[in-house]
């Protein structure tokens, strides 16, 4: 799916250091699709499995391993592989503190896609009444809150910060960062083939998430032994709370499998009923949109973007966070109504068409970068 080097009019470097999660999935979605706009692509990696995965999507794809965010002898090997780039394009806090001052200095303009927040301020994006999560001292809020969000309010003064949802464009407008050089952009993804989910018994419920606290896989775990149906759940992710979530989920006697990292989630969706993220905080979840992209009817809580992914009664339902009851009570909707399931699925999966798919994100983003190669700031 690669361009032809030598017809590209557009040169953009994507750089991104998490060995997986939402900014890779991004990325491996979206970089494929630019190329196919035309542009000559390459993908800096930090880790070799991710820079496998991007080769073996036709990309040309170089292992730049940066292991901290003080990691200036990582940092210089990318010098190199930005020099003739028009664009750089980085994707999480590390690779936005290392490389994109690097491309400002070179040439390239730089572009920041501003995938989140740290999970101790990250429920406040779209809600007043969001609480410190915790164990997290005033000290700790004050640094993230007037610290932290300062410096990276000064870094998108080096460019262009793209932002996947229009909850977290406007916080961060609220906290510094210049209105001008926020562009919302959502994330993308693949349409496939729409799913036939049928109906299990029990229904299978199924969360893909990072196994920590801000997921909010505990919550679903009381809501399931609470719920009046019986569910099946299928939790497809890792993380630091896998033990004690196993642990918690055995305790309360559920049917519960916890699968790990799965390379392939779709795959394991179309083996699902419904789709749950019970997050207590978010921006614009690919997990989410995997799942529309199935056909799956979604179930998550009113944070960050998913109102902007789920409209409640359409193609989903919406609940408040840490709210176990009124998780279970949406979840005993759904699964005893497979007529509603089958509703909500294809709404969302149209949706996905007509909003969120990955063909019109990356032209979208193609658009930005040849603005930006045509400004003179």
């Amino acid at each position: 799916m690669a361009t032809n080097r030598a017809s590209a009019d557009v040169k953009v470097v994507y750089a991104v250091s998490v060995p997986r999660g939402g900014p890779l999935s991004h990325v491996l979605e979206l970089a494929p699709r630019v190329a196919a706009c035309g542009v000559d692509v390459t993908v800096l990696s930090s880790t070799r499995s991710s820079t496998e995965r991007a080769r073996a999507l036709g990309l040309d794809a170089v292992l730049v391993p940066l292991d901290h965010k003080f990691d200036v002898r990582g940092a210089a090997a990318a010098w190199e592989h930005i020099a003739h780039a028009d664009v750089v394009h980085t994707h999480d806090r590390r690779t936005g503190l290392l490389v994109r001052p690097q491309a400002r200095i070179r040439g390239p303009r730089p572009v920041h896609t501003f995938h989140g927040l740290p999970d101790e301020i990250f429920a406040r994006v779209g809600r007043t009444d969001a609480q410190t999560p915790p164990g997290v001292s005033r000290a700790r809020e004050a640094w993230l809150m007037h610290g932290l969000l300062r410096i990276e309010a000064l870094l998108s003064y080096l460019g262009a910060v793209v932002v996947p949802s229009a909850a977290l464009a406007q916080f961060l407008a609220q906290h510094g960062f210049p209105r001008n050089r926020l562009h919302v952009i959502p994330n993308g993804v693949e349409l496939g083939e729409r799913a036939d989910h049928g109906s299990r018994e029990p229904v299978v419920v199924a969360c893909a998430a990072l196994l920590e606290r801000r997921k909010g896989v505990d919550v679903l775990l009381e809501a399931a032994a609470i719920a009046q149906v019986p569910l099946r759940l299928e939790i497809l992710g890792d993380g630091p709370e896998r033990t004690v979530l196993e642990a918690r989920a055995q305790e309360l006697g559920l049917d519960a499998v916890f699968a790990g990292y799965v390379g392939d989630v779709r795959e394991r969706l179309r083996e699902a009923d419904i789709f749950v993220l019970p997050a207590r905080a978010e921006n614009l979840p690919m997990a989410i949109l995997e799942a529309m992209a199935t056909g799956l009817p979604v179930v998550s809580t009113r944070v960050g973007g998913n109102a902007e992914l789920v409209e409640d009664q359409v193609n989903g339902l919406l609940v408040e966070p840490d709210d176990a009851s009124a998780l279970a009570s949406a979840l005993d909707r759904l699964a005893t109504d497979p007529a509603a399931r089958s509703r909500m699925g294809n709404a969302g999966y149209e949706r996905v068409r007509h909003e969120f798919e990955a063909g019109a994100t990356a032209r979208r983003m193609v658009s930005l970068y040849k603005q930006l190669c045509e400004s003179s700031t």
